[in-house]
């Protein structure tokens, strides 16, 4: 017997600046804040005693704070003390997270607001059926180099056969 399939909870994006990330998702997305920035300490309490399981005990502290998308999905932000953006933040050929998608119907206003918001487009609108579904797709990054891709439809809709 298959498992049932669960829910998506959130994703951790590591950013410079939890200021500067909670005003582009705000401005651009909508998406709004659920706990404010926050400092972690590595210390005795729960939190400090997760985050050494994670990153071990080579840190002091960092900042985080909460926000969630219109579906309910949280967005989880990291900033760490001397953080490095990578040289080349797109090695899609290495195992591992590369990138994340919205859904957003005006793809295309969608990548001008990003554009003015300090983001990049990566590569030109795309049709995924030409001639046969409006389905349309973008990568962009943000502005502070974390990938992800805009959908005009569902990813249900989009890979499903039938659907309009």
């Amino acid at each position: 017997m298959l498992p049932y399939p669960r829910s998506f909870s959130h994703i951790g994006l590591s950013v410079p600046s939890l200021e500067k990330a909670i005003k582009f998702y705000q401005e651009v997305f909508g998406w709004y804040v659920i706990m404010e920035p926050s400092d972690v300490e590595n210390d005795d309490t729960a939190i400090g005693q997760m985050c050494r399981d994670v990153f071990g005990n080579d840190w002091e502290k960092f900042r985080i704070a909460h926000m969630a998308t219109g579906d309910k999905i949280g967005i989880e932000l990291f900033e760490f003390p001397h953080n490095e953006k990578p040289e080349n933040n797109f090695e899609y050929w290495k195992t591992g997270l590369f990138h994340f998608c919205i859904q957003d119907p005006d793809v295309e206003g969608m990548v001008e607001k990003i554009k003015q918001h300090g983001g990049k487009q990566r590569m030109p609108v795309r049709e995924y059926y030409p001639g046969e579904k409006p389905y349309r797709m973008v990568y962009v990054e943000d502005p502070f180099g974390n990938i992800f891709e805009i959908y005009s439809h569902s990813y249900e809709l989009t890979y499903s056969d039938g659907a309009y």
